[in-house]
Formats: C-alpha cells, structure tokens, sequence
C-alpha cells in the first residue's frame, strides 16, 4: 500500500527549504525503491515548526518539525517513513498537537491536509457542498443566509457583509461585479495568503456563491505583487475549476454564469482600501474615492459591486453547507463565527490561531504563543496592522471582540498580532507609523499628505528634546485634524498608534534613546 508523506508548498515553508527537502526525500525514495507518494499541501498554520514533514499512519500523521535535506537519511533510517516517532523531531500525531487541538477551524479546516490544488482533494472535504446548495437557493434566500450568520468584514471595517450584498442585489444593472481584496499588506498579517496557498478552491466557490447571491457574473482578485506563490496556485485553481465546471458559463449545469480572474496589484498599500482598489484595478492610480457613492452602488466600472477580503469570502461556503445559523453560534455579542488570528513579531510560537470570538487578548498571547521568543517580558502588542493602538499590560485581557476593542480605542482589523518584549522604543514605533503613512500616503488628502510629514519632523523635534511641550501639544493638535479631516482610514487611523504611544508609553517618545 502507497504511503504519503506530506511536505507543504506555501511561501512559509518555501523560505525556510521545503523543496529541497521535498528534492532530498524524492532522491531517497528513489533510490531505495520505497512505495511512498510525494504530496505537496499546505501549511497547518504552526508556522514555528516548519518545515513540518507529515507521513500518514493508521493512527493519523505524524508530524516532524523543521526538518532540514540533511535530516532526511537519518529520519528514513529511523523509521519516519513507518510514522516511528523516535527522532527529535518528531511532534508525534499533528491533530493532537495542542496549538492545534484547541482551535476551532471552519474557514481553515483543510489547511494543512489537502493538496491545495487538487480538486478531488476540496471535494473530499466538503468542498462545493456550499456552492451545490447556492445553486438551488434564491439569490435573496443566499444573502439572508449571509445575514443570519452576522459575518462582518474581516478586512477591518467589520461592516456586516450581508448588508452589503443586499444593497448589492438591490441595485438594478446589466452587469455587477464580485472584488476579493487579497491586497494583504497590514504588518503581522498572513492569513488571506494562507487561504489562497492552501486552500484556494474555498476562495473560487465563496466568490461564486457571492455571484449567484448578487446576480454579478464577473469576478475579480485583486492580488498583492509580494505574492507570487499565491498567484501561481490561485491561476491553476482556478483553470482547473473552469475545466470542471465550477466556474464559466453553466456552473453545474445551473445554466447560471460567474467567471473569475486574477490581477497583480500595483505594490500600493493604499490599494488595500476597496476605493483606491478600484482605481486600481480599472487601470488607473490607486486615489482613495470620496464615498458617497458606496461601492456597492457604484464601484468598480461604475457598476454595483460586491468587494470583500479573502476571509470574508473563505467564509461564505461553510455557512451554505451549514447553514448560517451554525456559524452564528459561534463568537460572543456582535461578532459572531471565528476569526483567524496571526501572531507575529516577538513571539515564541508564530502562526495562525482560528477560534470564536471571546478569548482574550492575553490568552491568545500566551496560550497559543507561549510569550515571547526571547523570553523577556513583554511591552506592547499591535493588533490590527500599522495603523492598530499599541496595547500596554492593563489591556491584554479585553476580549477578542469588535465592540469590546473599540471601546478602549484599539482596533481588531485583519486579526494580525505584533508582540514587542521590553527592549522595543515604543517612540521610534510611533515615528514609523507617521513615516509609514507618509510613504504610503495615496496623497488625495491634505490631513494625510501633509500630516504625516509633519508628524514626521513634530516627533523628531520631540525626541531631540528640541521645544518639547510645544511640540507635543501640537502633535496632539495633527494627530485631531487627521484622525477627522482625512479621506479614509489611512490618514485617518495613523494617529492611533501614535496616540497610543503618547498615552501609555510617554517616556519612550520624550527621551531620545
């Protein structure tokens, strides 16, 4: 009987060697004539231990971490191929390992298990199921499913993604249109490149339903340029999805018709906000657009359209199958279902942890993270990208919860966590958020255009002790007039980090370190 020894694909793994690993146990394999089948999956979010080999046991697969091509004569003489789990490497049975024993995986529950682009693989697990149920559904009876379910944006805004498809569907068009924003650009964020690497056909049939939800026939993904292992997959998925008759004209012999293609964004990270997107992918430069018009009346093309992040959409054909009260019972208060946390940075045990909403900040930090990598105490903690609050001791414990974040001025976002042990300058921190929003500044908005320029120098001029009351009333005054004078929510939400910094961490922005 063929056994399969699993070795994963996605860029994680790639950066750390998992090809020439892959190369080094194809040679073995070879060479002693073994009956073992390469397969390359994805990644199970443990991004700490890979590159995490996996060979497949009655028992279940067992897993060895960070396997290097040196490594692997001695793992085959010592009986990995036969799941023996005497090396050092060796985690034993991955399924039981408790990072990942103690999540609750819906939107990730192939990841790590299946061959990201093979579509007998998806269907095994479930994949379609969502999208054979759409087929038979209303459109309006799709986006009430949506609704019940109370999914929210995961991009950041946390905007309820059934009102949006049902402004969508109730603007008359010709034509509508489907946007994944898949522009992840926020800092400790990597999800959405973990669906798209690992399991992009739930991308391709959430989109899908979407279209069937909205009557758009035309889908588009917008792509970050820094993502090419993700481009390659989501190409082949999706021309292998054509062939089988989950995308194009008759999708399952409906008679109904969704296309779907790739695009390479411009390197922009104000291409992750959904105006400038559009823009953007119109062929035009990325400028934030001043709303009203909402995009879901006129968006891209001038057309209604529907545009989401990745783990909106990755979300969609768990709630068709299921039903969209079984993700609601999922999380706590407004936010319902689970949400895939990143943790980055400082930390001890870097991946990607899925769980409802309802745990605490601490929890996820320290349960799942095991503190920090250097094992010093740790200071602060980003949630939510570069424009996120940074987070003192006294705040750890808030809920992982939309309400309960904003109500001590932090932000969840795209659920990336930046963990900072004691060594961190929290003012050099609050200059780069300034000096980030001025790079990245689209440059339409005065606030944000000019702001983070003189918040720039307003910092530098603190830090130098050059005039410091002054300067830091007038940095209070800047970080105001953009916080309510900018556009979008880059100028508008760059002062928070600083403000946050000026808050909990004074001592680190008045002395020049």
């Amino acid at each position: 009987m063929t056994k399969h020894l699993y070795i994963p694909c996605d860029t994680t793994a790639l950066s750390l060697g998992a090809d020439q690993v892959a190369a080094a146990f194809q040679q073995a394999i070879d060479e002693q004539k073994l009956d073992v089948t390469i397969v390359r999956n994805g990644t199970r979010g443990m991004l700490w231990l890979e590159p995490l080999v996996e060979i497949e046991t009655d028992q279940g697969r067992v897993g060895y971490s960070a396997v290097t091509p040196q490594q692997v004569d001695e793992l085959i003489t010592a009986g990995c191929l036969n799941g023996d789990q005497q090396h050092d490497s060796c985690i034993g049975l991955v399924e039981e390992h408790p990072y990942l024993a103690k999540q609750q995986r819906l939107t990730f529950a192939r990841s790590g298990i299946t061959d990201p682009i093979s579509l007998d693989d998806y269907i095994a697990h479930d994949g379609f199921k969502g999208l054979q149920k759409a087929i038979e559904m209303s459109a309006q009876k799709i986006v009430d499913e949506v609704q019940t379910s109370g999914l929210r944006g995961r991009g950041g805004a946390a905007f309820p993604t059934g009102i949006k498809w049902q402004t969508v569907l109730n603007t008359e068009a010709e034509q509508k249109y489907i946007v994944c924003n898949a522009d992840e650009g926020d800092s400790g964020t990597f999800a959405d490149r973990l669906v798209m690497e690992c399991d992009p056909y739930m991308l391709i049939e959430g989109m899908t339903i979407s279209g069937l939800a909205v009557h758009a026939t035309q889908g588009y993904i917008y792509l970050r340029s820094e993502y090419p292992v993700a481009f390659e997959l989501l190409k082949t998925a999706i021309d292998r999805a054509y062939e089988a008759g989950y995308l194009g004209d008759n999708v399952l012999g409906s008679g109904k018709r969704f296309d779907l293609e790739v695009r390479l964004g411009a390197g922009a990270y104000i291409c992750g906000e959904e105006t400038s997107l559009l823009d953007s992918l119109e062929g035009k430069r990325g400028l934030v657009r001043a709303k009203p018009p909402l995009p879901a009346i006129i968006g891209l093309f001038g057309q209604p359209t529907v545009i989401n992040n990745v783990l909106s959409f990755a979300a969609v054909p768990y709630i068709l199958d299921q039903g969209g009260q079984a993700y609601a019972d999922y999380g706590m208060g407004r936010s319902r279902g689970t949400l895939p946390m990143q943790l980055a940075g400082n930390v001890k045990q870097g991946g990607l942890v899925e769980l409802a909403f309802g745990l605490s900040l601490r929890e996820l930090m320290e349960d799942f993270g095991g503190g920090t990598l250097t094992g010093k105490p740790l200071k602060a903690v980003q949630v939510g990208g570069p424009l996120g609050a940074y987070m003192p001791a006294d705040q750890w414990d808030t809920a992982i919860d939309y309400e309960a974040f904003a109500e001590i001025g932090a932000v969840l976002g795209h659920g990336g966590v930046v963990m900072f042990d004691e060594t961190v300058d929290m003012g050099e921190q609050a200059r780069f958020s300034m000096e980030f929003c001025k790079v990245e500044s689209c440059g339409k908005c005065t606030p944000c255009r000019i702001g983070s320029t003189r918040g720039v120098e307003v910092i530098d001029k603190i830090r130098n002790n050059d005039n410091t009351d002054a300067n830091w009333t007038l940095l209070e005054d800047l970080c105001e007039t953009m916080v309510d004078g900018s556009l979008c929510a880059m100028g508008g939400m760059t002062p928070y980090p600083v403000q946050s910094v000026m808050k909990y961490f004074p001592e680190d922005l008045s002395a020049t370190r």
